[in-house]
This record gives structure tokens, sequence and C-alpha cells, in this order.
């Protein structure tokens, strides 16, 4: 597996609109035909591979027709337990409160 170091947000962006670029040559389609079957518009498909700029529910019909969508479940994993207090089953918090 590669590591990859990201700097900014840009860079995030511009890595990931390459991936998906170079999945999408891998898997011999065009950007009409890549549109076409995930029924994300080509003016978008086109604007996420020049600029990164997409919908996360374009971005994700996508990620399903190039089978890369088991990636987000690796998007925000739970952190692992820090303490003995973290491993005790305790309810969910539903929010974080301001003082």
């Amino acid at each position: 597996m590669l590591a990859f170091n990201m700097s900014s947000p840009s860079d995030v962006i511009k890595g990931l609109s390459e991936r998906m670029k170079r999945r999408r040559i891998e898997h011999g389609l065009t950007q009409r035909e890549l549109a076409a079957r995930s029924n994300v518009s080509y003016g978008s498909l086109r604007l996420f591979e020049e600029s990164g700029k997409i919908s996360l529910e374009s971005l994700v019909k996508i990620a399903f027709i190039l089978e890369a969508e088991a990636e987000f479940e690796r998007l925000f994993p739970s952190r692992p337990p820090q303490t003995i207090d973290d491993v005790v089953d305790r309810p969910l918090k539903q929010r974080v409160r301001r003082k």
C-alpha cells in the first residue's frame, strides 16, 4: 500500500480526483461512459477530474461504478480506546456541549 503525505485539503482533493481518473481509465471507460453509467452529468465528472469539485452524492455514485465504494467505510474510523473508560459500554454522545 502506498503512503500518502497530504499537506492540505487541496492536496487531498487533487489526489482523489487523480486516483478516480486512473481507476476510470483502468476500467476502460471514457468520461462520457462513466457519467452515463453512474448517472452523474458529464460536466460534473469532467469538472471533478479537472478541479476536484464534485458533490458527495456524485462521488459516491462514481465510486460504486468503479468498485471503490468500500473505501468510504474507512473514511471516518472510530478512534481506538485510550483508557479503560473508553472500553466500558457507554451511550454514544449525540452532540458536544460548549461551555
